[in-house]
């Protein structure tokens, strides 16, 4: 019996201090490692990317961001591409899980530019009160050509949130 009651109460201390973190008026900081041959797109062979993101809580549960990002493409035909973006995700305090929806402008060489909406699934795993290692999943939809260019993949990812003042 105190083994449950235990358990209960860690349980409930772990979902106050998780819903805790995703309060209005907060910043976030975050970094993405992307690729590593665990997205698929028609034209990629290997790919490793990073990504750059900076968000606030415009309301509890609720973040809007900015973000950059670099992918390195190992098909020799296919340059690197460049990509600036802004999204916004969708927390679910009771377990860390977010949604997320997005859309990019991708540049890759001199004559190739794309818009790439996304979507996102993810958790926010707390190392400690303020830094999160949060793996994905991401769907993102070229309008340029689907068939070569439209990516599905796995993403890891260390945020830090901030709190605020």
């Amino acid at each position: 019996m105190k083994k449950k009651l235990m358990a209960m109460a860690v349980a409930l201390l772990a979902t106050t201090a998780a819903s805790a973190q995703f309060e209005e008026g907060k910043t976030y900081i975050g970094g993405s490692l992307t690729g590593l041959n665990a997205s698929y797109s028609g034209s990629d062979k290997f790919c490793l990317g990073i990504q750059a993101q900076g968000g606030y809580f415009v309301a509890d549960d609720i973040m809007l961001y900015g973000q950059v990002g670099y992918d390195h493409n190992g098909n020799k035909e296919i340059k690197d591409r460049y990509s600036v973006g802004v999204g916004g995700r969708y927390y679910i305090e009771q377990n860390g899980i977010f949604l997320g929806a997005n859309c990019k402008l991708v540049h890759k060489g001199k004559k190739f530019n794309d818009v790439m909406p996304g979507v996102e699934v993810g958790y926010s795993f707390f190392v400690n009160n303020t830094v999160t290692v949060e793996p994905a999943i991401y769907y993102e939809q070229s309008f340029k050509n689907h068939k070569d260019y439209s990516t599905i993949g796995l993403r890891i990812g260390v945020g830090v949130y901030l709190f605020k003042e």
